[in-house]
């Protein structure tokens, strides 16, 4: 049996990420900022990742945000880092700043502050940009998840990004 850093369903998606992007020969990047690098640790858990994963970014700042990931800070003003705006503009960076066909990013409130009315703890948003894609219309979501605690949260969003990998 191999020891895994990580909980079981998020080695099992992963290894499906791996396994089901490598069939096809794709790549993928990620920008995370509230998961903190833990989409790509969960790849790189799997033996054989290096075929798939291109890169990861962790830019949990807003100016990471904009010097690795080109973000401009009228987005970040405008509507925040926990925005649509804000994570399609992250994965389209993420793929112009790498080897892969598709990038996923994710941003979010995980808590126990920094939550809004607006933006509740918890409030988490993910894009997906593709080489092959359409750069007009975002495929981006906002989801809540339940307020389980800043580590329950930063899972599902683990999880929820992981599936956005999926061919």
């Amino acid at each position: 049996m191999t020891d895994y850093l990580l909980p079981p369903d998020i080695v099992d998606l992963a290894r499906r990420v791996v396994e089901e992007n490598a069939a096809i020969g794709r790549k993928i990047a990620v920008a995370e900022s509230c998961t903190g690098g833990l989409v790509s640790a969960a790849l790189t858990e799997i033996a054989g990742s290096s075929a798939v994963l291109d890169r990861g970014f962790v830019t949990y700042s807003n100016e990471a945000k904009q010097q690795a990931l080109g973000v401009a800070g009228d987005i970040i003003e405008t509507f925040g880092a926990v925005s649509i705006a804000c994570v399609w503009s992250m994965a389209k960076g993420a793929l112009e700043r790498s080897e892969a066909d598709v990038a996923v990013a994710i941003s979010g409130v995980a808590g126990p502050d920094g939550g809004t009315e607006m933006k509740p703890v918890g409030t988490v948003v993910f894009a997906k940009a593709r080489r092959d894609g359409d750069d007009k219309e975002p495929e981006a979501e906002l989801k809540k998840f339940d307020d389980n605690g800043r580590s329950g949260i930063r899972h599902q969003a683990t999880l929820c990004a992981l599936e956005l990998l999926l061919p």
